[in-house]
């Protein structure tokens, strides 16, 4: 089976158009190889997948005939994505919540608030 029809059956892409794109971005390897979407996937292959900045790991166990519902996907695969990839992400997405672009407008009543208390703590 090729790899951008491999990946949208196990539920890695929404389509097949999007996981075709990630191939020929780059984000997809396949023992430490970056593919091209009509690459052949085969039992025992370690396939890495950059998606919304994490790198899914993951072992193929088996080729499924078509896309599968989401209870059977780990009967074609063993993910072996490390948990620090997702506590990253969450870290990110914090620091993200507390940043502001310089020029955003006048600091609201929290913002303001906020300020003063960090004033008061250094005097």
């Amino acid at each position: 089976m090729r790899i951008d029809k491999f990946l949208w059956s196990v539920r890695y892409f929404k389509t097949r158009n999007i996981a075709t794109e990630a191939c020929k971005k780059g984000h997809i390897k396949i023992n430490g190889q970056a593919v091209k979407p009509s690459r052949e996937v085969y039992v025992t292959d370690k396939i890495v997948v950059r998606k919304d900045q994490i790198n899914y790991e993951f072992t193929v166990l088996d080729i499924p005939p078509s896309r599968v519902g989401a209870k059977l996907v780990d009967i074609y695969r063993v993910d072996t994505t490390p948990k620090e990839a997702f506590a990253q992400n969450e870290l990110l997405k914090y620091s993200k919540d507390y940043y502001r672009k310089k020029g955003t407008g006048r600091p609201t009543k929290k913002d303001r608030r906020d300020i003063d208390d960090y004033k008061d703590e250094t005097d």
